[in-house]
């Protein structure tokens, strides 16, 4: 990803943020993160977040999904002795369609992006909807995925300490941590 083109989307978050009335300070307007998960495809594959703390015991995060952007699915795994990741998703605004591991819908509300379709690098397809005030609660190393509604999202994470350096994500080709040329 271009450095224009993260200063797009990171521009992008803090319209939708100001949209939620989430007051951000000036140094968390700078730390916003913005991922392609190295896929180049940011529209239909990416996530944008702040990290407000991340210590050796919980970690708080506002995550922004675009309309239709997609975080891909993955898991957090037990790593160097720490055990993986559990997190509550609570939807702040829009709407979130969350996949995990059940009984797949049988027609989901997300669209899989192009470039995945029939490639099985989505492969758990019981839906939840949060919409905002609605929470769900991910256990460590359950395979998920997610997707920004028709007007996009904001979710606020309560989680564990966060690793995100040790996700595995079914599509071995993803970047997890952003490379900004």
């Amino acid at each position: 990803m271009t450095r224009q083109q993260y200063e797009l989307y990171r521009n992008r978050t803090l319209e939708y943020f100001e949209k939620a009335r989430i007051v951000l300070t000036g140094q968390e307007k700078r730390r916003i993160e913005v991922s392609d998960f190295g896929l180049r495809n940011q529209e239909q594959i990416g996530l944008q977040l702040i990290e407000y703390a991340n210590t050796e015991r919980c970690c708080a995060k506002d995550l922004v999904l675009f309309p239709g952007q997609t975080c891909p699915e993955h898991r957090h795994p037990s790593a160097n002795g720490i055990p993986g990741k559990e997190e509550t998703f609570r939807c702040r605004m829009g709407r979130v369609f969350l996949y995990v591991d059940g009984e797949p819908t049988k027609e989901i509300q997300a669209v899989i992006p192009e470039q995945y379709r029939g490639k099985g690098k989505f492969t758990v397809f019981h839906e939840i909807v949060l919409n905002p005030g609605e929470q769900y609660t991910i256990f460590p190393d359950t395979l998920h995925w997610f997707q920004g509604g028709p007007d996009g999202c904001i979710v606020s994470e309560f989680s564990t300490s966060s690793h995100d350096e040790t996700d595995i994500f079914t599509d071995s080709d993803i970047t997890r941590i952003p490379i900004i040329e």
